[in-house]
């Protein structure tokens, strides 16, 4: 293994070589074992090049160039910020040193070792999308709580986080909640999916759904990341081709005035089958969004306790079981 660092242009999944010049909102790198690594000026850390789009964190894209650039996520992402929430301190500033090659030259990316495409297109168990009105509004939560309720019926869980930036939170978090296989965009080749073609998208979804179905998952769940006026989550949505992949979404929505909006807005792609995150946690938030939509609306309790999915699914337990 060498590394490069003349004549490059940095692409999305490049592995770089990089040393830390100033700390900002990014003072720990997460490493492959879960574990978040404190970050001191003068380190080096092996990280990816990668676009960013975060409402809450950083918009940032890939610059042109090896110059001096961002860690803009915890889970190793360097980028150029432009700009960021008033919620959170400027980037951690780094110095790329170069970019990681094969023996013959050629520039490591993450797509060498991603999953191969197998069996795409053939969608042979009930897959259900999680979508949410924005950042933090409960997704995670709510496919946990999903992951814990389907294992309750009996259900092999595969569980696919399909749009997003490169971090192990959300995976290990749903394989805490019980579930059987979990992957991300990362498994496709991907460090983050912001600005990524719907093609690239489709692709990527397709092979995470086949290998979870090769692995045994009896159910899919596909966790989208951010919310429905994101680039990525809004061609997903009305991607006949995506469309073709799933039965129908689970909303999770932080407030009751983005129930109704989001709702109305996801409606038209496809079937909702139910409402869940952080508002069901105000009995008073879940009275204002009743009445105004016509699906379920569950807490994450009644989600884990699992007796209300087959309800709304609307399927019996031996074609989820031996589709």
């Amino acid at each position: 293994m060498w590394i490069n660092h003349e004549n490059i242009r940095p692409h999305c999944g490049d592995l770089v070589l990089a040393r830390i010049e100033s700390l900002g909102n990014h003072k720990r790198l997460e490493l492959t074992t879960g574990r978040r690594a404190p970050l001191s000026v003068g380190d080096e850390i092996l990280v990816a090049y990668g676009n960013r789009y975060a409402t809450d964190q950083f918009e940032a894209e890939i610059p042109e160039t090896m110059e001096d650039c961002d860690l803009v996520a915890a889970g190793g992402i360097a980028s150029r910020a432009l700009t960021w929430s008033s919620a959170i301190l400027p980037p951690t500033r780094i110095k790329p040193i170069g970019v990681l090659t094969s023996t013959d030259g050629l520039t490591l990316n993450l797509n060498q070792f991603a999953l191969t495409r197998n069996a795409a297109g053939r969608r042979l168990v009930p897959t259900i999308a999680i979508v949410g009105t924005g950042m933090n509004a409960g997704k995670t939560t709510t496919v946990a709580s999903f992951v814990k309720g389907l294992k309750l019926l009996g259900h092999c869980v595969g569980v696919a986080k399909i749009t997003g930036t490169g971090s192990g939170g959300d995976l290990w978090s749903v394989f805490d909640a019980g579930a059987d296989y979990a992957l991300d965009f990362t498994d496709a080749g991907l460090a983050s999916t912001y600005l990524s073609s719907a093609k690239c998208l489709e692709v990527a979804t397709e092979t995470l759904i086949a290998e979870l179905q090769s692995a045994g998952a009896t159910v899919v769940l596909l966790e989208i990341a951010d919310g429905l006026l994101q680039r990525e989550t809004d061609m997903l949505i009305h991607s006949k081709t995506f469309g073709r992949m799933v039965d129908g979404y689970l909303l999770a929505a932080r407030c009751p005035l983005g129930v109704i909006s989001a709702y109305n807005i996801l409606s038209h792609c496809g079937e909702v089958y139910a409402v869940s995150g952080r508002f069901t946690a105000s009995s008073l938030a879940i009275r204002e969004a009743a009445g105004r939509i016509s699906v379920p609306i569950l807490t994450k309790e009644q989600l884990q306790e699992g007796e209300l999915i087959n309800d709304w699914l609307r399927l019996p337990d031996q074609q989820l079981i031996y589709a």
